[in-house]
């Protein structure tokens, strides 16, 4: 009876053809194989599962194949093919740097690259890992990967480029391979159950590739431990069951409570979770993930391209979008965030649950800041007159002022009663002067006073209900500032 081999193994590209989510490094690969342009060092790095060895093997492979395609492809039918396939091969020696990262280690490669090559081909040396070497072992490597013989190839693979030396870096062609779709994944994995005879459902595939985090070798090993459980056929219910994760149905659920003001659902899903044996720390996640979704349904529609949805999924968060406004998905989101690492270290995990979708469903009771404000300044110009005051308009040039009547003459009884006094004569020529005539020009009129606002009586009750709103804004924008400032 053959061994059993994991699926990650089992399927793990011979081709590049087969190579899933790097078809830009894939093609410089071919195109340096087609023309002979080949460098003496590469770096591979990027996130687990995303291809690095994988690519490293395949280069290696074409480059040593006894007989390529035109395109560059390795035949995988010769001896050298076989050989590197099943990890024998004398000319590519794959070393794992994190058992091997010491000086003595890289001092055996320097007396090594001398030798001749067994078939013809690359002497290539893959080091997994490397920015596990010491820094030592990385300066006795300098000089030989600087200008190693013409028939030396080094292969580097690494998930952490920043502890790569710079002086290493410098000396090799870097490569990025990127996080793998969600779409490719599960079409890799429909691939996979359909030759394998398993019967899934399609959202299921979706929970395994989202949970996989765009690693194609995860969620390979993720359906293989899935189908070692379950050998009829997989549900979504299975899946979760499996690896612990939540439906989304709960989500749905906490929808609508929020939207009815059932608080008492809050309860109800934290008990659910907690005595299922759920990850608190993966269903808050899975929550953010969830107000995410709602979001970019809000801002693009159901039929964004970046959903990774199934067309049922995407018609139930049309429904649930609707329930919430933009503001209140942004704001739940933040808390959200900041909620998985207070989870995280909660001294009671459940209780914190619960005070996290308490939060969530009375947010449909919270009035927004803007309407607040809003509320604020209509009070403000209510109390203060009715309606903003206006500018004041320039002041118009005063008219001059109308003649007065003539005072009647004073009896002359009454003037010889007044005391007499003497006083100097002083003459007074009633013609005005030019320096007159200019102390007049000059004599600015006085400046205009602005209106008065008028001041309206409010009604005792009408009073009571604006102070009531007031305190009430108070207190939401004091927690407002609160929860932004911690």
């Amino acid at each position: 009876m053959p061994e059993y081999q994991v699926f990650a193994r089992k399927y793990r590209p011979q081709r590049f053809d087969e190579v899933i989510g790097q078809e830009a490094i894939v093609t410089t690969l071919r195109n340096a194989i087609k023309h002979k342009r080949l460098a003496h060092a590469y770096l591979f790095c990027g996130a687990r599962g995303t291809g690095k060895t994988t690519l490293a093997r395949l280069f290696a492979k074409a480059l040593n194949c006894q007989h390529p395609e035109s395109n560059g492809e390795p035949c995988n039918s010769c001896s050298s093919c076989k050989e590197i396939t099943s990890g024998h091969s004398l000319d590519v020696l794959e070393i794992d740097g994190a058992s091997h990262r010491g000086i003595d280690e890289v001092r055996q490669i320097n007396e090594t690259v001398g030798y001749a090559t067994s078939t013809g081909g690359y002497k290539i040396y893959i080091i997994d890992e490397v920015h596990m070497l010491t820094k030592e072992a990385f300066n006795a490597l300098l000089k030989t990967l600087e200008e190693p013989p013409p028939h030396v190839k080094f292969f580097f693979a690494t998930t952490e480029p920043h502890k790569v030396l710079p002086t290493i870096l410098s000396r090799c062609q870097r490569f990025n391979l990127g996080r793998i779709s969600a779409e490719k994944i599960v079409e890799k994995l429909a691939s996979i159950s359909k030759e394998m005879g398993i019967e899934i459902e399609e959202e299921a595939l979706s929970m395994i590739a989202t949970l996989a985090d765009g690693g194609l070798r995860d969620a390979e090993s993720l359906l293989d431990q899935i189908h070692s459980f379950h050998a009829g056929k997989i549900s979504v219910e299975d899946v979760s069951t499996i690896l612990g994760m939540v439906s989304r149905d709960y989500f749905f659920e906490l929808d609508r409570a929020g939207k009815e003001g059932n608080l008492a659902m809050s309860f109800e899903v934290a008990h659910r979770v907690f005595t299922q044996g759920k990850d608190l720390v993966h269903f808050v996640e899975s929550l953010t993930e969830h107000f995410r979704n709602l979001l970019m349904v809000k801002l693009s529609g159901k039929n964004a391209p970046f959903l990774n949805l199934t067309p049922a999924n995407r018609d139930k968060y049309e429904a649930s979008a609707k329930l919430y406004t933009q503001e209140q998905c942004l704001t739940l989101l933040d808390y959200l965030a900041e909620s998985q690492q207070q989870i995280r270290f909660a001294a009671h995990g459940r209780i914190a649950l619960e005070a996290i979708l308490l939060h969530v469903l009375r947010s449909h009771q919270r009035l927004p800041v803007e309407y607040l404000v809003r509320r604020l300044t209509e009070l403000e110009q209510t109390i203060g007159g009715g309606t903003p005051t206006q500018p004041p308009q320039p002041a118009k040039q005063q008219a001059a002022p109308a003649p007065q009547p003539p005072l009647p003459p004073i009896p002359q009884q009454q003037v010889s009663q007044l005391p007499q006094k003497e006083s100097p004569s002083i003459s007074i020529d009633p013609t005005p002067t030019s320096r007159d005539l200019g102390k007049r020009e000059k004599k600015e009129p006085p400046p205009p006073q602005p209106p008065k606002a008028e001041v309206r009586a409010i009604a005792p009750e009408k009073q009571r209900q604006y102070d009531t709103l007031l305190q009430f804004a108070a207190v939401e924008l004091e927690g407002t500032i609160q929860r932004h400032r911690f």
